[in-house]
């Protein structure tokens, strides 16, 4: 039997899938797969039970495709579903591999920037020498600041790109806003990262299921691009990773190497706008 796929359900209708995945849900029953919601509210707020009432009984393996959701959070709600009679094909662990920075970087270093990070809590900026040891390793350089699971590069300047880690002020202060500005929602820690410059042309984003390549989108972010990335050099890694369901979003650097700039839980890695869904929800209903 096929995994059942669990969507987010409409926060104004309960019984419907939400909007933003509302599509894809049509695709997979299209396909014949077995569908069910969940209450993405409920379960940040913690009411897990409750989240997951609209998801029936013994039904078996089964695929999350929704919004993040906090690796906490998440492991809360594989327990939930277990309870239920439902295994989650992405363990907690694998998860939080996949979806936090410090949980792939380790295998995938060849491929990506060269980063370190920090544990912090949401509010707590590190200071300014607790960051110039941090980043010794990266000697210097322009590079961005991230949490654990995001950036924020549409505030590029102010909470994202240090021109140069020599700079501790600039750091520090690049640092406190992005910590500012994430609020409660801070993932982790803090990561920094070695800026790479790469060549004009949009990001593309890999699907592997079972460390097996099964789809190639553009990046969310310009679903008008759609780079072709070479994936020799990241096809050993991803399956050295060991989690079932990864996206990498790939970039060519300007001396013509392609990068992983960004890797993540497919669960929770969006579709650009105009993708067939079809590729992927076979390759995970083929799944046992």
């Amino acid at each position: 039997m096929a995994p059942l796929i669990v969507f987010c359900s409409d926060p104004l209708g309960a019984r419907r899938a939400d909007p933003h995945f509302a599509g894809e849900a049509r695709a997979a029953r299209g396909l014949g797969l077995r569908t069910a919601l969940l209450d993405h509210d409920a379960l940040l707020a913690g009411d897990v039970s409750g989240a997951v009432r609209g998801v029936p009984r013994g039904a078996g393996a089964a695929w999350y495709r929704g919004w993040m959701v906090p690796s906490g959070r998440y492991a809360e709600l594989a327990g939930a579903l277990a309870d239920r009679g439902v295994t989650l094909l992405t363990s907690p662990d694998a998860y939080r591999r996949a979806h936090e920075l410090p949980g792939w970087y380790p295998t995938l270093s060849p491929v990506t920037p060269r980063s370190v990070w920090l544990p912090a809590r949401p509010g707590h900026a590190s200071v300014a020498h607790e960051l110039a040891a941090l980043t010794a390793p990266l000697g210097g350089g322009p590079a961005i600041v991230k949490d654990f699971v995001k950036s924020r590069k549409h505030e590029w300047h102010e909470a994202c790109y240090v021109p140069d880690l020599a700079d501790t002020e600039r750091l520090g202060a690049v640092v406190a806003r992005f910590v500012e500005l994430q609020e409660e929602f801070l993932a982790g820690g803090v990561v920094i990262r070695a800026f790479e410059r790469f060549a004009e042309g949009g990001e593309a984003r890999a699907w592997w299921v079972d460390g097996r390549p099964v789809l190639v989108t553009a990046h969310p972010d310009r679903p008008d691009l759609r780079p072709a990335p070479v994936l020799d050099a990241v096809s050993p890694l991803v399956a050295a990773l060991g989690c079932r369901f990864v996206t990498t979003d790939l970039a060519l650097r300007e001396d013509g190497v392609w990068r992983v700039v960004e890797a993540g839980d497919g669960q929770v890695s969006d579709l650009p706008r105009g993708a067939d869904p079809g590729l992927l929800l076979e390759a995970l209903a083929g799944v046992r």
